[in-house]
């Protein structure tokens, strides 16, 4: 089943193109691993995809539903796209926690606002259950009353992962997860993103870590200059790569 199809994505600032023409799609249980240089357009097409910025041009579907038309101004209703959003969950590179907030409470905040201003019949009792056992999956269940000051950068990081888990989303994004963090830290993460992708869940991963990207994702996308250059399977775009942009990024990397 397709769960996200983006088509003919484009973004500019001002007078400067920051995506050009992208266009992917994203089977269930599939790991897209995108990669490329610092101001290639990897996180503005992740801001996009999660209606953080909004694309001058493309559409945005998701499991069959039209969730965002360019032309369309019926699609870019904000109450749409808080609505549409929820398919999407999104862990910083920088954490993002709310620091006057334990991590418990962290996971589970978004969930009990909706419950008590969207009527969603979720109890808080359940809410926080789902709290309790996602942060014992990543490892952290000795740090539920612990606030962010009091964690290091990969327990911080887990949180954050917990927290976009929460809200269920069809897909779950990665910024550069592991850029803010210290060398020892980041085996740790990476670890719970592995198993999450063991896990068949829908991921879109922006990293600079090579190696681990040849080794989870199902599909490469290189992104340079805001399009996409390259795509297809880890073993053609790391083993063989066609394009000699490509070619030249992954030789500086291994360099």
């Amino acid at each position: 089943m397709t769960v996200l199809e983006a088509k003919h994505i484009e973004k500019h600032f001002g007078s400067v193109r920051v995506l050009e023409d992208i266009s992917f799609s994203l089977e269930e249980g599939q790991v897209l691993a995108i990669i490329g240089s610092s101001g290639s357009g990897k996180t503005t097409l992740l801001r996009c995809l999660n209606f953080l910025e909004t694309p001058d041009k493309g559409t945005i579907t998701v499991k069959d539903e039209l969730l965002f038309d360019a032309a369309d101004p019926a699609t870019q209703r904000e109450s749409e796209i808080r609505r549409k959003r929820l398919h999407f969950g999104l862990v910083f590179q920088d954490f993002n926690l709310f620091p006057q907030y334990t991590a418990l409470q962290n996971v589970t905040l978004a969930r009990e606002l909706m419950a008590k201003t969207e009527k969603t019949g979720e109890s808080l009792e359940d809410i926080r259950a789902e709290g309790i056992e996602l942060l014992t999956m990543m490892g952290l269940k000795d740090r539920m009353s612990n606030y962010p000051h009091q964690l290091s950068g990969g327990q911080k990081q887990r949180v954050a992962i917990a927290r976009a888990l929460a809200m269920k989303p069809s897909i779950l994004c990665f910024d550069e997860p592991t850029s803010a963090l210290d060398p020892e830290l980041t085996g740790e993460v990476l670890k719970v993103i592995r198993s999450l992708a063991d896990q068949d869940r829908t991921m879109i991963i922006v990293t600079h870590e090579m190696e681990f990207a040849r080794d989870v994702a199902d599909k490469v996308m290189f992104m340079d200059g805001g399009v996409v250059v390259e795509e297809g399977p880890p073993s053609e775009v790391f083993g063989n790569p066609k394009h000699p942009r490509t070619r030249q990024f992954l030789d500086k990397f291994s360099g």
